[in-house]
């Protein structure tokens, strides 16, 4: 079950199973966003609960447009997980002038855990990302979002960690500069709920495209993840009294070559099986 927002002004929320696309907020208008679908989930046993007892009285309707869709979950904090992947390890090492502590680490009994975005710094789907204007080497980060309501897995969703590794690779205790600030963060297009998906084995890709010509285009599947889930999500809890709704993005997946950087006119497309295709133009901030 794919959960969609479409709407500005007035928000409407829908569920699609592949099959057909039904209106929530037409069945039942208090329910304008994802906050109110999980907050009824915790109570009735699931986000497929609450689905099913609005069904009846939900028409279907059209699936809309790619272009019609908002930021499906609008999480108070964003946070993200970081060297949970090979390829990311690697990245860092090349990039730092400390390489040496990514790679303790990625073999680490902790994760590295840092908060990522507040609802202000976090876009949706054909919303533009920002790189920095101080910033020479930007990156776009593919991630799986993992999302958490009241601290239980409801649901999967599609980000892009927006990172400068200029800023993080001259010096490791600039991290936070590298990776908060205005439109650092997108999330998007659905958030899938866990009944509908295996999150150990997801396709992934990323797409960026220039004047009309791709420059970049690979593919990785998440199996490739180093730690599991419920660890992230373990580490992301302890000793902290998190929001009501969070997304923790579980790490870079797919990282372009040394030397590439992201411009201003660039667009980004990040693909999740199961989830959708995450996509946004790049603007400086």
């Amino acid at each position: 079950m794919r959960l969609l927002r479409t709407g500005a002004a007035a928000p409407q929320m829908l569920a699609s199973d592949g099959a057909e696309t039904r209106d929530l907020t037409a069945a039942d208008p208090a329910v304008t966003s994802f906050r109110d679908i999980a907050a009824r989930a915790a109570e009735m046993g699931g986000i497929e609960a609450v689905v099913d007892a609005l069904r009846p009285s939900a028409p279907v309707v059209p699936t809309p447009a790619p272009t019609a869709l908002r930021r499906p979950v609008v999480a108070d904090e964003v946070w993200a997980a970081g060297v949970t992947y090979a390829i990311s390890e690697q990245a860092r090492e090349a990039e730092s002038a400390l390489p040496e502590m990514y790679m303790q680490v990625y073999d680490a009994d902790r994760p590295e855990i840092f908060f990522k975005a507040t609802p202000s710094r976090t876009v949706g789907p054909h919303a533009a990302v920002g790189v920095r204007a101080d910033s020479t080497w930007d990156v776009p980060e593919p991630e799986l979002g993992v999302v958490l309501y009241e601290g239980a897995i409801v649901g999967y969703t599609v980000g892009n960690d927006v990172s400068s590794r200029a800023i993080e690779g001259a010096n490791p205790l600039y991290l936070p500069q590298a990776k908060v600030y205005d439109r650092c963060c997108a999330i998007g297009p659905a958030v899938t709920t866990p009944a509908a998906l295996d999150p150990t084995d997801l396709e992934m890709s990323m797409q960026i495209t220039r004047d009309g010509a791709v420059v970049y285009d690979d593919h990785t599947t998440t199996a490739a993840l180093h730690r599991t889930i419920d660890e992230l999500v373990s580490y992301t809890l302890r000793s902290d009294a998190v929001p009501e709704l969070l997304v923790l993005l579980t790490g870079t997946s797919l990282v372009p070559e040394d030397g590439f950087t992201l411009l201003p006119g660039d667009t980004v497309q990040i693909t999740i099986a199961g989830i959708g295709t995450l996509e946004n133009d790049v603007i400086e901030v």
